[in-house]
């Protein structure tokens, strides 16, 4: 599933700072053009949305009226960890992976009192002055810090919504401008989070090697070693929502996804079966996805689901997604206990390093690069 190459740590986003007192050198990955701040554009009283945001090109029906609304699984983390009830729970986990790719889990053991902190220094960190967030923006040619990703060309269409992103874990490979300098108690909770998470992603992935069979030593590549970035979302509302788009529908590139959705306003939603299902988030409940790598990883038998992010015109919303990959200095490709020759492998072998540089290169658009990774007709 992923060999260890020793070619040496670089984070996935890996853009380093114009400095010359940096401890180590980073290798760009990638880059985001810097688009305006949405959060500003939004508190003038608007007419109608500006030309380069209006999105002629997304589906907005969602489900018809009278159809029943399918919920996503609900997975009870207690109930994989007892003896009693960890086949049945194992087996809800497997079936939700194969035919959702995502589910909502429950008595995670990460505790509320933390969570409701962390929301509410959230939506003040969001809320600080212009002035102050500047410190925390987008350099030219990076993702990490504040503005969007994925934004190639000035003719590009945006998102109705702003990000934070930053890689988290492990420590070393945080820019000393973003995390070290976040405002307390923010940068605190932030920190207690980001490791609690961390740990349940390992959990939940030890949890998918048992119910596909998978070597518990290849999981363990997976895990030992495993890299974390966050991205917390703003979505202001807006006065013309069904003429934007919150986040583009994408699948997400990396392995395992956690969400924490921050207030009570819903937006997120994910295909299913040619119909973009709205997801109801249960109280401090976490949203769970499969990503690319995990498709990859599980030679498709786990498939990562394209989901989107929408607004409406009454308030904001916000959330925070916490994403977990393999370590750097290796390769992504099927759990060799996955490929035999009745279950040939699906898709191409890539470093990390490869991986992201294909992601960062491009737009975002639904699972068009993990299809650009898939074996042809037998052909790599």
């Amino acid at each position: 599933m992923f060999c260890s190459k020793n070619k040496g740590v670089v984070s996935e986003r890996g853009n380093q700072l114009p400095s010359k007192n940096m401890a180590s050198k980073a290798t760009s990955l990638g880059s985001s053009l810097l688009v305006p701040c949405v959060q500003e554009l939004a508190k003038d009283p608007l007419v109608a949305v500006p030309p380069r945001y209006i999105r002629y090109d997304q589906e907005h029906p969602i489900i018809a009226s009278h159809d029943p609304v399918p919920e996503v699984p609900v997975i009870d983390l207690q109930r994989l960890l007892d003896q009693e009830t960890m086949d049945s729970e194992l087996g809800h986990l497997h079936l939700a992976c194969k035919t959702w790719g995502f589910f909502q889990l429950v008595n995670h053991g990460v505790s509320s009192s933390l969570l409701d902190k962390l929301k509410t220094e959230l939506q003040d960190f969001f809320n600080l002055p212009m002035e102050e967030k500047k410190r925390f923006w987008q350099f030219p040619g990076e993702v990490e810090g504040f503005g969007q990703a994925f934004v190639v060309s000035e003719e590009q269409k945006l998102d109705w919504g702003d990000l934070f992103f930053m890689v988290t874990q492990p420590a070393q490979l945080r820019k000393p401008h973003l995390f070290p300098k976040l405002p307390l108690p923010f940068r605190d909770t932030l920190e207690s989070y980001s490791l609690e998470v961390k740990n349940l992603a390992s959990a939940i992935l030890e949890q998918m090697g048992k119910a596909l069979n998978i070597k518990a030593e290849e999981m363990r590549d997976f895990t030992e070693g495993i890299r974390q970035s966050m991205r917390m979302n703003y979505y202001p509302q807006c006065p013309q929502p069904e003429q934007v788009i919150g986040l583009t529908p994408h699948s997400d590139a990396t392995g395992l996804t956690i969400l924490l959705q921050v207030n009570e306003v819903e937006g997120l939603q994910l295909r299913k079966d040619e119909k973009w299902v709205p997801v109801k988030p249960l109280p401090n409940a976490f949203v769970v996805n499969v990503g690319d790598i995990l498709e990859i990883v599980t030679n498709g038998a786990y498939r990562s689901i394209e989901h989107r992010a929408t607004v409406n015109s009454k308030k904001e919303r916000l959330s925070i997604a916490s994403f977990h990959s393999p370590r750097f200095d290796g390769i992504v490709c099927p759990a060799p206990s996955l490929v035999t020759e009745q279950t040939p492998a699906l898709f191409k072998e890539v470093t990390v390093q490869e991986y992201f540089q294909g992601l960062f290169s491009r737009e975002l658009r639904g699972k068009s690069y993990l299809d650009s990774l898939r074996i042809q007709n037998g052909q790599a």
